[in-house]
């Protein structure tokens, strides 16, 4: 399969950013940001990252982690934004001025290429390693080029390898596995637990300290996460039909959230989500 992980060192070959930027995605994005924001605030908050503090966010999209760090950092701290993608940056620039942020700025660019005035005391990303061809190589650049001595590194990246539904729920089970092999087709591996600390490791950074956070629940709590999953499957149907996972009228997108709400609604069943692992480390 194209973009398959080498084992031992989170290396990539040749891989695809599946979701893309439209705006769709940028609003799935806006969404799933909601449901995992209050987990890595408190991975950010249990690295150090606090008041005054100059950050870099790693990998900014539409702005919803620069917006998070510079409500930790306060008045007194500064968060800049980085991200390829010119659209996703201009979404994320409109949203800063009608919040009124007055910390946060945003850099069109690769942030292993764009030079600063100053180093950082902390550099962040959400779901930004798992799309890298050498994650540890992209570690290592984003320490050695922007931060400070002392500094602070901290990504939160995604699992799926424990997402399951107990008794069964087949729409579920199902959907969280479209999802798992469109990434892996795409080249993207979506263990973080091992990848996350092969990075840090690969970057030359003393071990890491690491934190999982789990959805588990019922029916009656896991609406906010079947709406993300049923996002992230409309997002990357294309990749599906492309490498001929699954068709459009399999995923049936236009109502697969309500299915799979009823599904789980049927009967008393327990949902895994997928798990959020941060791990960071001081320079």
């Amino acid at each position: 399969m194209r973009g398959a992980a080498q084992t031992g060192g989170m290396v990539m070959d040749n891989p695809v950013y599946a979701l893309g930027h439209s705006d769709e995605e940028l609003e799935r994005l806006s969404i799933q940001s909601r449901f995992v924001a209050p987990i890595t605030r408190r991975f950010f908050q249990e690295a150090g990252i606090g008041a005054g503090m100059r950050v870099l966010d790693v990998g900014s999209g539409a702005g919803d982690v620069a917006f998070l760090a510079a409500d930790l950092v306060g008045e007194t701290g500064e968060v800049i934004g980085t991200d390829k993608a010119t659209a996703a940056l201009a979404t994320a620039k409109q949203r800063a001025a009608a919040k009124g942020l007055r910390n946060v700025s945003f850099r069109a660019g690769d942030p292993t290429e764009i030079a600063f005035d100053r180093p950082f005391d902390a550099v962040v990303g959400r779901y930004v390693l798992l799309f890298q061809a050498d994650a540890a190589a992209m570690v290592r650049a984003l320490m050695r080029q922007h931060l400070r001595p002392g500094g602070l590194i901290v990504f939160h990246e995604p699992d799926w390898t424990n997402a399951r539904s107990f008794p069964p729920v087949p729409a579920y089970d199902q959907c969280c596995k479209w999802i798992v092999e469109a990434f892996r087709g795409a080249g993207t591996d979506t263990n973080a637990a091992n990848n996350l600390y092969v990075a840090f490791a690969g970057a030359g950074l003393q071990s890491p300290q690491m934190r999982m956070q789990t959805f588990v629940g019922g029916s009656a709590g896991c609406a906010d996460w079947l709406q993300v999953v049923a996002g992230l499957a409309a997002s990357l149907l294309p990749m599906m039909e492309q490498l001929g996972i699954a068709t459009a009228a399999e995923v049936e997108i236009a109502t697969l959230a309500q299915r799979l709400q009823r599904e789980v609604a049927a009967s008393e069943h327990m949902i895994i989500g997928r798990s959020e692992i941060a791990a960071w480390s001081r320079l």
